[in-house]
């Protein structure tokens, strides 16, 4: 067993380079080999949203509080809120962050696979958004 006491692990700011707008990142596991699970409690100010990516695993994400938007490719935006559950298949290229107006928080789940927990690509335009 092993307890990771609360406080001991630092939130960091999400870096630029896969998110658009203020994000906050609260490691919550990183599980030692053979596992492969990370989760962590990702907070989005309004308007911030995290780049197009992929998970090689797929990834579930449990909204926590607020509520925001995500999308997978070619399909429309949708509206995610407090209590819902969102999975993404494997490779499946999605966003996913805060409304325009209103804060979101979400525990975001996946396994790596061959160390990697996702790919990210091109970041997600106002149109995209719909800003």
């Amino acid at each position: 067993m092993k307890i990771i006491a609360c406080g001991s692990v630092p939130t960091i700011i999400a870096p630029e380079k896969y998110f658009t707008g203020r994000v906050l990142q609260t490691p919550i596991i990183e599980a030692e080999a053979p596992a492969r699970l990370r989760a962590t409690l990702v907070s989005f100010e309004p308007g911030a949203r995290t780049h197009w990516h992929t998970h090689p695993l797929g990834q579930t994400l449990y909204v926590t509080s607020g509520a925001g938007l995500a999308q997978t490719w070619g399909g429309p935006v949708q509206e995610i809120r407090a209590g819902d559950v969102i999975w993404f298949a494997p490779g499946e290229k999605h966003w996913h962050g805060a409304g325009p107006k209103t804060a979101m928080a979400h525990i975001a789940m996946q396994e790596a696979l061959d160390g990697v927990h996702a790919d990210w690509l091109e970041a997600v335009s106002g149109e995209q958004y719909g800003s």
